[in-house]
């Protein structure tokens, strides 16, 4: 059954994103009053347009932003962060350049998010953290890591923030933009065999978490908890 969040503020950061978007848009659709986040340009105003939100520009990665964000707004009812940009590579090749830069944006992104937010007794924050966190693989070490930094920080926090609520949604294979990049035969054939390897014999897509996302939200008994959504690829 739809949740009905009208009067309710929503801040989605990473809005511009495949599975931020989708939040986005749900939240809408639902009743919320939505506040787009990201870096600022032309994908975030079109992000915020199809998902009938205010395009607000914030960069998580700069501490001194995060806070005037913040000191400059009200109390949220909701936060989502959904947003990181990180690179694999195994431990012994890939930069260790990148791999703080991957900390700093995934990580330390949310971590200053969680230390600024306002939020009401009783709402909540989510991150977005991913299956590598429970099943790691040899290319994306640093990936597995940082997820479940994110997976332990939301369940500390749901106690030092109680009664605000926290929690983690954990996805899998997502179709996202970020494998746009990728040649188009070669996604399609590697979201094949992917999707035979699942259970649920499909890949995920963005409106899929972005209803795991709703649910921890808005269900006032849910803190503390990491929910996988991943078709099963944590138990193949």
């Amino acid at each position: 059954m739809p949740s009905n969040l009208s009067g309710r503020t929503v801040l989605v950061v990473g809005a511009a994103g495949g599975i931020g978007l989708a939040t986005a848009r749900l939240f809408t659709r639902n009743g919320a009053r939505v506040v787009a986040a990201g870096r600022q340009g032309a994908k975030l105003d079109e992000a915020a347009r199809t998902a009938v939100a205010e395009a607000a520009a914030l960069d998580f990665t700069d501490e001194a932003a995060v806070e005037a964000f913040f000191g400059g707004r009200g109390p949220f009812d909701h936060v989502v962060v959904a947003a990181a940009t990180t690179r694999t590579g195994s431990v012994a090749e890939l930069p260790l350049a990148d791999a703080r830069s991957a900390m700093d944006s995934k990580f330390w992104g949310a971590y200053r998010i969680a230390r600024s937010a306002k939020i009401v007794e009783g709402g909540s924050l989510t991150f977005v953290s991913g299956y590598l966190s429970q099943r790691p693989g040899p290319a994306a070490v640093l990936q597995g890591a940082i997820n479940a930094a994110l997976d332990a920080l939301a369940r500390g926090l749901a106690l030092e923030r109680a009664p605000v609520r926290v929690n983690t949604v954990s996805p899998g294979l997502v179709d996202t933009p970020l494998y746009a990049r990728m040649d188009a035969a070669d996604r399609q054939a590697m979201f094949e065999r992917r999707a035979a390897q699942l259970p649920a014999r499909r890949i995920g897509q963005p409106d899929d978490i972005a209803q795991a996302i709703l649910f921890v939200a808005t269900n006032p008994f849910a803190t503390g908890s990491t929910v996988t959504v991943d078709g099963g690829g944590t138990i193949a």
